[in-house]
C-alpha cells in the first residue's frame, strides 16, 4: 500500500482525533496509508538529529503530505516545507474557526477549509481526485 505523510502538531493532535480517523479512512479507501509522525514515533531529548532525519526519510517515501495546521507548530512548517523542496504535493487543512497561515497558504497546493468531520470527508475526497490526476504516479 502507498503511504501518505501527515505533518500535525504533536500538542494539538488530540484536539483533531477525529479528523485523523477521517483523513486515514479516506486514503484507506483510495489505498493508501497514513503515515501520522508523531504517533508512530517517540524520540527522547538529545535525539532530535535521530527524529528529523526519520522525518525526512518518511517524507520521501509518502507520495504526498497532508498538513493539518489547526494548531500551528514549527516542525510542522519544517515538514511542509521540506516535502515542498523535495517537490512533493502538499494539502492544507484546517478547521474552518482556525487562524490561516500565510506560510502554508504560499507552498500547498490544495486547500481544505473543514466546519466538521463529515464536511471534511468530502472536501478531502474531491481534493485528492484532483491531486492524483495531476501526480498520477507513486
Amino acid at each position: 500500500m502507498k503511504q501518505v505523510f501527515l505533518s500535525v502538531s504533536f500538542k494539538g493532535k488530540e484536539k483533531v482525533f477525529g479528523e485523523i480517523e477521517t483523513i486515514k479512512t479516506v486514503l484507506s479507501n483510495r489505498g493508501y496509508d497514513l503515515l501520522v509522525f508523531v504517533d508512530k514515533y517517540q524520540f527522547a531529548k538529545g535525539e532530535e538529529k535521530k527524529m528529523m532525519d526519520q522525518s525526512r526519510h518518511d517524507i520521501n517515501n509518502s507520495k504526498f503530505l497532508i498538513a493539518e495546521v489547526s494548531d500551528k507548530a514549527i516542525g510542522v512548517g519544517i515538514e511542509i516545507g521540506y516535502a515542498a523542496g523535495m517537490k512533493k504535493p502538499v494539502l492544507y487543512l484546517r478547521k474552518a474557526d482556525a487562524e490561516y497561515s500565510t506560510t502554508v497558504g504560499g507552498i500547498a497546493g490544495h486547500h481544505i477549509v473543514y466546519e466538521s468531520c463529515a464536511d471534511l470527508h468530502k472536501k478531502l475526497d474531491t481534493a485528492l481526485s484532483e491531486l492524483l490526476q495531476a501526480f498520477p504516479h507513486p
